[in-house]
C-alpha cells in the first residue's frame, strides 16, 4: 500500500515538472514509475549516504528519455534532495533530460541513444560476477529497456552474450507499452512473441503487470540459473485517464487545463491508497490499472 502511494506521489512531481520544463516524456515516465518504485523501495541493495557504494546493486536506464520518473524515485529514496527537481531541464541542471552520472549521484550510466543499456548492463554484470570472492553475494544489475527500442539490433547482441557467459545477475525488464513515438511497435517494426525470442536466445523469461507492484516485486525476488528478463505489461502514460495508450503523450506536455484535470485524478487515486481499509481494497479490486 506504501509503494502504490509513493507512485503516485510520484505520477504527481512528474506531472509538475514536467508542465514547469515545458519539457519532457510523461507518457513514458508514467508507464514505468510502478515498476521503478517496486525496484527502488522493495528490491535493490543500495546506499543513499553513498552512491557509490561497491556492494550496491545496479540499475540502468536504457530508456533514458524516462529521465523526469528517475530523478523523482531517486529523490524520494533519499539519493539528492527532492528540491532539486524544481531545476528539471534548466540550464546546467543536474537534472538534464536525459540522465548524467557525471552530475547526479545514483546514475550509473548515461542514456538517450537508445538500444546501449542492456550492453552496458551485461558488462558490468560480468564485471562484478568476475570480481566477486566465492561465498560472497554477488550485486545483481537490472536494466530497464523500451519495447521499441528493441528494434535495435544491439539489444539481442547483448542478450546472446549475456547467455554465453551465464550472467546470472543480470535482470532485463521490458516496459512493454506498446507504444513508441509516433505510432504502435507493431505497426513500426513488430516484435511479435516477446517470450520465445527471449527464451530462444537461452533465457528465464517471466511475464507480469506492470502496474502491480505485489507482482513486481515476487518476480525480482525470482533466484534464476540464467539471465532473466521480465516483460512487464504496462499502459503508456498510466494513471492519467486522457493519456493512457495514446501516442501523443510519449512527449507531449499538458496544457494548464490538462494539467489540473491530471492533479484532480492523481489526487484522486491518491486519497483512495491513503484513506480507509475498504477504500483501498476498493481501489485494488477496481482499477483498471491493476
Amino acid at each position: 500500500r506504501d509503494l502504490y502511494a509513493q507512485s503516485y506521489r510520484s505520477r504527481m512531481a512528474v506531472l509538475e515538472m514536467t508542465y514547469q520544463a515545458g519539457m519532457g516524456h510523461i507518457g513514458s515516465d508514467f508507464s514505468c514509475l510502478d515498476i521503478l518504485t517496486a525496484l527502488y523501495f522493495g528490491v535493490l541493495k543500495l546506499n543513499p549516504e553513498d552512491a557509490n557504494w561497491p556492494e550496491r546493486d545496479r540499475f540502468i536506464l536504457s530508456k533514458g528519455h524516462a529521465a523526469g520518473a528517475l530523478y523523482v524515485t531517486l529523490a524520494a529514496r533519499g539519493l539528492f534532495p527532492e528540491d532539486w527537481l524544481t531545476t528539471y531541464q534548466q540550464f546546467d541542471s543536474k537534472l538534464q533530460g536525459h540522465p548524467d552520472r557525471r552530475r547526479l549521484p545514483g546514475i550509473e550510466h548515461n542514456t538517450g541513444a537508445l538500444g546501449h543499456g542492456l550492453s552496458v548492463a551485461a558488462g558490468i554484470a560480468a564485471g562484478l560476477q568476475f570480481r566477486t570472492r566465492a561465498g560472497s553475494k554477488m550485486p545483481r544489475v537490472f536494466a530497464l529497456i523500451g519495447d521499441g527500442e528493441l528494434q535495435e539490433g544491439s539489444n539481442w547482441e547483448a542478450a546472446m552474450l549475456a547467455a554465453q557467459l551465464g550472467l546470472t545477475n543480470l535482470v532485463a525488464i521490458i516496459d512493454r507499452n506498446r507504444l513508441q513515438q509516433g505510432d504502435r511497435t507493431e505497426n513500426t517494426v513488430g516484435l511479435g512473441d516477446l517470450a520465445a525470442k527471449w527464451e530462444s536466445f537461452g533465457w528465464q523469461v517471466c511475464e507480469c503487470n506492470g502496474h502491480d507492484i505485489e507482482e513486481l516485486l515476487t518476480v525480482f525476488g525470482i533466484k534464476s540459473q540464467r539471465p532473466m528478463v521480465v516483460i512487464a505489461r504496462t499502459v503508456k502514460g498510466c494513471g492519467v485517464s486522457f493519456m493512457e495508450d495514446n501516442p501523443i503523450w510519449h512527449h507531449r506536455v499538458p496544457s494548464a487545463d490538462e494539467k489540473a484535470k491530471a492533479r484532480a485524478e492523481i489526487a484522486r487515486v491518491l486519497a483512495a491508497i491513503e484513506g480507509d481499509e475498504a477504500e483501498w481494497l476498493t481501489f485494488v479490486k477496481h482499477s483498471p490499472r491493476l
